[in-house]
């Protein structure tokens, strides 16, 4: 497939449980679709909740590594391998375009779950170049909205800029029973955020914790929600937002994906 003559989509993925990476259910099969649907990208910068760390680096390796980020799941999840190629001249031009802020080419991380079980659907074949820009946990959410901005130009240069985390992820109130009715704050929150993205007003998405009691159970660490910025940051002016696919599961971890930019054509 041939690289579309206009921009790059950019989209955020729900991730949920590491245990989507092996199952087909409604979040998987719309990962598939997006993978159909989106241009063949020339490569992809990956913003995982799961690389949340001191400062800002991206990863810099020709081949990164599979890494299995989790304990206590099945021996099959841990035997996944994601073996996409890595982007040096990417993670070059990343540090470019995010100057002044300072970015470290790391050649120890790789891949994390946060990308490679949504890519290990989108893009099974494993053969678009993937690289990963962390979330420096030290700053605050216009930091990373800001910083996100500076990416843009990646969009026109054939790059697939891929947010993945949840906007709701309150792991201390997980229901694992079968068909766990969603909190109502869970619920309260994911359609307040929903509503914001449709309307285009990223300053309240931006400004979440306003959103009072609601926001503070949903989000209490910001790592699954901070990757959503770096994806609505590339929204223009007259672009479209989608939802692909939305839910709640176990409770209190929301699974909606959002692409901005994206045309079935």
């Amino acid at each position: 497939m041939s690289l579309h003559p206009t921009r790059m989509p950019a989209v955020f993925f729900g991730h949920g449980s590491p245990m989507n990476t092996l199952e087909h259910n409604q979040y998987t099969e719309a990962w598939r679709r997006l993978g159909e649907l989106v241009p063949k990208p020339k490569a992809i910068l990956a913003i995982s909740a799961h690389w949340y760390v001191r400062g800002t680096a991206v990863t810099a390796m020709e081949e990164p590594r599979t890494i299995h980020d989790f304990g206590g799941f099945p021996q099959e999840l841990f035997e996944v391998e994601y073996p996409a190629p890595g982007d040096p001249a990417l993670a070059v031009r990343v540090r470019q375009l995010l100057a002044p802020v300072e970015v470290t080419l790391d050649e120890s991380w790789g891949l994390d779950h946060g990308t490679w079980s949504v890519l290990v659907h989108a893009y099974p074949k494993a053969d678009v170049p993937v690289v990963q820009l962390s979330i420096d946990g030290t700053k605050p959410p216009r930091f990373h909205f800001e910083l996100a901005q500076r990416l843009a130009p990646l969009r026109d240069e054939g790059v697939l800029i891929a947010g993945s985390g949840n906007v709701v992820h309150n792991l201390g109130r997980i229901q694992w029973a079968a068909g766990a009715k969603p909190y109502d704050w869970a619920v309260r929150f994911n359609d307040a955020v929903r509503g914001y993205l449709a309307a285009h007003e990223p300053g309240a998405l931006i400004d979440y914790l306003s959103l009072g009691e609601d926001a503070r159970l949903s989000v209490p660490t910001p790592e699954h929600y901070l990757p959503l910025l770096y994806v609505i940051a590339q929204q223009g002016e007259n672009e479209t937002i989608s939802f692909p696919v939305d839910g709640i599961e176990f409770g209190s971890i929301g699974m909606l994906t959002a692409a901005v930019g994206l045309t079935a054509d």
